[in-house]
């Protein structure tokens, strides 16, 4: 089962940051192998938070699959926990955390851990993995960079 941790420093704002990972339906115009995002639903809870039903298609070499994910954004703690719920995975969690720093910036820690059903896709994405992460997380730089500059 592939997983995947990352903690970085951005110069930019947690609350920055949160937003754009916050911003799904914009992952298309900016994030490797994401070919289509929509949102089934939204649910706002009492304590700020909001659960939302999402499906999105990610497209890799000859493979193209659909999943759909429970995301809940917290803002307030500037958080995004997604779980799968439909699709060609056995499981799939990720979530983003953003603290900021004293002194400006914002801690990133971002996890990610999913094994696919069909096992020839798992190979292929296992040889790749890690890089293709890494490619993700880069990816959330370069569009924090264009969209914030530089801070």
């Amino acid at each position: 089962m592939p997983t995947h941790s990352e903690k970085r420093q951005m110069p930019y704002s947690a609350s920055e940051m949160y937003n754009l990972v916050a911003d799904m339906e914009r992952y298309p115009e900016f994030l490797p192998w994401n070919s289509a995002v929509r949102i089934r639903s939204r649910q706002p809870l009492a304590d700020g938070r909001e659960v939302q039903m999402v499906e999105m298609v990610i497209s890799f070499k000859l493979f193209r699959e659909k999943f759909g994910n429970r995301v809940v954004l917290d803002p307030v703690h500037h958080r995004t926990d997604s779980e799968y719920t439909d699709g060609p995975f056995r499981h799939f969690k990720s979530w983003w955390q953003f603290n900021d720093r004293e002194g400006g910036g914002c801690d990133v820690d971002f996890h990610v851990d999913f094994e696919f059903r069909n096992l020839v896709l798992q190979k292929v994405i296992g040889v790749v993995f890690d890089e293709a992460m890494r490619r993700i997380v880069r990816a959330f730089e370069t569009r924090a960079e264009a969209l914030y500059g530089r801070h």
